[in-house]
């Protein structure tokens, strides 16, 4: 399976005037990393960088003078793209801005079932947050030091690995297996993967609720009648 994590900076916030200015994407191919990017810069035409975008990512109209319009890297983001699933953190902004730009050249927009937004499975992961994406680097332990300002590739390649950690494309490769390495008479060395057990939790936990709460909870599911749901656990 084939997707690519991606990310825009634009001159402002509103897709119908605003544009993409810059785009950067990573391919991944079940959910491994190929190392094919795709980074450009964008030139919008006589709309001018909004300040409060120029702070955030710092791309000025000057920069931007010499490089090609988006009519023109259409055919290369399209290509890039292919069939794969597009994947982005707050993908309904990201999205907004390049369905409009493809909207502008006639081109059809990319569907909702080809889009994943990382912010809402961070939001299904982790309901108390917070869920930016320096919040994500810093809850997997991933280094963002280097991101003074936002950048769409780098911001990309910082996505990637905090996708796959929330996905557990990495975490279920460590710890589960060792490496045994044995010698053989004339020195040579092979190697056997084994299987490491499982610790048992020597004491069960204590129950984090108190026999008040227990007996709150079933005076409650006791006035919902006999179709809920609590009634079919409490048999189990």
């Amino acid at each position: 399976m084939r997707e690519i994590i991606f990310d825009t900076e634009t001159t402002g916030l509103d897709n119908r005037a605003d544009r993409v200015i810059e785009i950067g994407g990573i391919e991944l191919d079940n959910h491994f990393p190929t190392g094919r990017t795709l980074h450009l810069y964008v030139n919008p035409g006589d709309r001018k960088v909004h300040p409060d975008a120029l702070a955030v990512h710092g791309i000025t109209d000057e920069f931007l003078k010499d490089k090609p319009s988006f009519a023109e890297v259409a055919e290369e983001i399209i290509a890039f793209f292919g069939d794969a699933k597009w994947v982005a953190h707050n993908a309904t902004f990201d999205m907004g801005f390049m369905n409009a730009e493809f909207e502008r050249l006639g081109l059809p927009p990319i569907g909702n079932e080809r889009v994943t937004d990382t912010l809402a499975l961070a939001r299904r992961k982790h309901p108390m947050g917070p869920n930016s994406l320096d919040a994500l680097c810093r809850r997997y332990g991933i280094d963002n030091s280097h991101r003074t300002k936002h950048g769409a590739l780098l911001d990309s390649e910082l996505l990637a690995e905090v996708y796959i950690e929330m996905i557990g494309g990495r975490q279920a490769a460590l710890g589960l297996t060792s490496a045994e390495v044995t010698r053989g008479p004339g020195g040579e060395t092979s190697s056997e993967e084994t299987v490491a057990p499982l610790a048992v939790r020597p004491t069960p936990l204590p129950p984090r609720l108190s026999p008040a709460e227990i007996e709150a909870h079933a005076a409650m599911v006791a006035t919902i009648g006999d179709k809920a749901i609590w009634n079919k656990y409490a048999a189990d």
